[in-house]
């Protein structure tokens, strides 16, 4: 009996998925539960398996191709008695014990033709759509290889170097004979290289894209003496090394961040478009932009004022490996009522970041500077660290985020006036 193997649901919010690759061909004869396709959504590449033992008869679309949830993959001619097991989706990027979730309702039978939707099976390798494919085009293995890249990740030289016989960094050769493809020459223009804007590439492009058409953005900036807090910080390392972790600047100014919205509510609100609505919370979701190989995430801290410094240093440190790892849930990634982006990690001294819509503000933390300053007559050296404020402009205005960042700023120099914010 033919079965249609459907894509299954891969996760809130998620409608679509790039085929990887196919796992199998027509002719082969799969077992239950045998991965048979790799699929790239925006947030993680997944491997999907078949629910019933049976010989693949067709499939649907070719390596490359957007597949739509729930249309149908590939057919299956079912082996004798063999039943669809029914599992919701699990998606993740690298490999986990396998997740047994609850039925879903969209696994069907249909009479003549069933129709199915699998669950999703982990992923093995950490790569970009375009590492993919040339890998695919140069009838390398990718999931054979160890990854060079940021936690594990699979690079282009990967790929190059393992067809051309050597490893990365040995100072081999490249093997006699052996082309690797070049970028066409494109005329007087000089060579070019397309790649398709796929996956949380895409995903990162729609999302900045909306919210500079949304919104009208304005930034105002200033800069803070730290001393006090830089010092604040050295002083609780012992602290925290006996409650295995480490504490950042992150976790203090997302405290002071919460105090100073305490004052300012409309910093922590949304618009809804829809109905002309403020939509004030009551709640401190603070998201924090996250650098990754796949590109920028926004992992979620839920109800950041009913944490401790010490708590959020954890959660912190949790969700960024794993947002590095691609191991972040959706539900770890929603919910954000303001997010503060930490641009002063990798460098930089003022930016204007883009506000995370539906959200109305977002905070820019920097690098941290030493500057001479005249005192009581007397030439020393203090901590500095720039901060700014990028706001909605339909709903804040220049001299309310003025006010905000100043307030901002003082508990951000003065560590104990913070704690008595504190709840």
């Amino acid at each position: 009996m033919a079965t249609n193997v459907k894509l299954p649901e891969l996760g809130e919010g998620v409608s679509e998925g790039e085929l990887v690759k196919w796992l199998v061909q027509p002719g082969d004869v799969v077992k239950a539960d045998q991965p048979i396709a790799e699929v790239m959504t925006d947030k993680a590449t997944v491997e999907v398996p078949t629910p019933i033992a049976g010989t693949v008869v067709e499939l649907k679309f070719k390596s490359g191709d957007v597949v739509k949830v729930d249309s149908i993959m590939l057919v299956l001619e079912a082996s004798a008695g063999a039943s669809a097991k029914v599992v919701a989706p699990v998606a993740a990027a690298k490999p986990a014990a396998p997740t047994t979730a609850q039925p879903t309702a969209q696994q069907n039978f249909v009479a003549a033709s069933p129709s199915i939707s699998p669950p999703v099976a982990d992923a093995k390798t950490l790569a970009t759509p375009a590492t993919r494919r040339l890998a695919r085009e140069m009838s390398v293995d990718i999931n054979t290889l160890n990854g060079t890249g940021l936690a594990g990740r699979v690079t282009r030289d990967d790929v190059l170097s393992t067809k051309a016989g050597n490893s990365m960094g040995t100072g081999a050769t490249r093997a006699p004979g052996l082309s690797i493809p070049r970028p066409a020459y494109q005329g007087g223009g000089g060579a070019e290289e397309r790649v398709a804007m796929i996956g949380i590439r895409r995903k990162i492009a729609e999302n900045m894209q909306k919210s500079k058409a949304i919104i009208p953005h304005f930034t105002i900036m200033d800069q803070a003496n730290v001393t006090a807090l830089v010092a604040f910080r050295e002083s609780l390392k012992d602290y925290a090394e006996k409650n295995d972790t480490k504490i950042t600047y992150l976790p203090i100014v997302i405290k002071a961040m919460i105090a100073t919205i305490r004052e300012f509510p409309m910093f922590n609100a949304s618009i809804d478009d829809a109905t002309s609505e403020i939509v004030y919370k009551k709640y401190f979701n603070i998201g924090f932009a996250a650098d990754t190989p796949n590109g920028l995430m926004v992992p979620v801290i839920k109800n950041a004022d009913q944490k401790t410094i010490v708590e959020l240093s954890k959660e912190i440190l949790d969700l960024s490996k794993r947002a590095r790892e691609g191991r972040l849930k959706l539900e770890e990634m929603k919910g954000a009522s303001i997010t503060i982006t930490n641009i002063g990690s990798i460098g930089g001294t003022y930016a204007t970041p883009v506000i995370n819509h539906p959200e109305v503000a977002i905070i820019g933390m920097y690098k941290i500077d030493e500057k001479p300053v005249i005192k009581n007559g007397q030439l020393e050296a203090i901590k500095t660290m720039n901060y700014t404020v990028t706001a909605d402009h339909r709903l804040i205005d220049g001299a309310v985020a003025a006010r905000f960042l100043k307030s901002f700023l003082e508990r951000i120099e003065n560590p104990a006036r913070l704690m008595m914010d504190m709840i």
